[in-house]
């Protein structure tokens, strides 16, 4: 059985006063427990040496972003070489908000995703569609460019210890949340006919895949307990330690 993947993606929230707080009852709470899910937490930048040096036992810091780069002039990225100097060994990589508001391409993120795995850092790679795409019925195609693309030049090897997370876009932050059934047809798509025909089934089968996209307390069980959903990218809920904490829960039940 796949081990459920519980992430939180803090984006550009929270002074260092609050994430101390959140992080230190996040430590607590996963050491008092000790979940058999993996847990990451992903803050802004600034935050991520010192995330580190909180988190002792079983939760991983992660970064939301790595540049494609691997240094040189290039003001406002971080390499995966700075990473992994402060001992982060995940990373988000083209986020939907990265997409958007930063344009990066299918291509631009196949570059970040292979430099990430140059640099031995793990990634978490997005996915999803628009809600116009989902009308029009070309939800499977668009989610399949994004990681044929995206993961074109990665070996079955490295595959295996990669992350997707398939979040529709029209389900980030709005507060609507794909049915239980949308969300487990999509990432048994992803799994069947994406991440096979690239890696094999035994690849395909060991792959997880987070769903992300407004998941709170009260439907992480519903979508936890579908065959092909191990787990989920968390977006506003993991800025609340009994929100995060009831979500991880339920990746524990499930």
């Amino acid at each position: 059985m796949r081990r459920k993947i519980v992430a939180g993606n803090w984006k550009m929230n929270l002074s260092w006063d609050e994430a101390k707080s959140l992080l230190l009852g996040i430590n607590n709470f996963v050491n008092r427990h000790k979940p058999e899910s993996k847990v990451i937490v992903c803050p802004p930048f600034p935050f991520l040496d010192r995330a580190n040096d909180i988190f002792i036992g079983h939760a991983s810091v992660g970064a939301q972003n790595i540049s494609e780069f691997e240094n040189g002039a290039y003001t406002g990225e971080i390499s995966g070489s700075i990473l992994n100097s402060i001992g982060v060994h995940y990373t988000i990589v083209g986020h939907s908000e990265r997409r958007k508001y930063f344009h990066e391409t299918n291509e631009q993120i196949g570059e970040k995703v292979a430099m990430a795995i140059k640099k031995g850092i793990k990634t978490i790679v997005c996915c999803g569609e628009t809600g116009e795409e989902r009308e029009s019925g070309n939800q499977n195609n668009v989610v399949k460019e994004q990681l044929d693309v995206a993961l074109k030049n990665i070996s079955p090897e490295d595959m295996v210890r990669q992350i997707i997370a398939y979040e529709p876009v029209w389900a980030i932050g709005t507060g609507q949340t794909a049915s239980p059934s949308q969300a487990q047809e999509m990432h048994a798509f992803i799994r069947n006919e994406v991440l096979e025909p690239l890696f094999g089934a035994d690849v395909a089968n060991e792959v997880r895949i987070l769903y992300g996209g407004s998941v709170n307390s009260g439907n992480a069980d519903d979508l936890f307990s579908q065959p092909d959903i191990d787990g989920g990218l968390i977006g506003g809920a993991s800025l609340k330690l009994d929100d995060f904490t009831s979500i991880i829960h339920a990746a524990e039940r499930n």
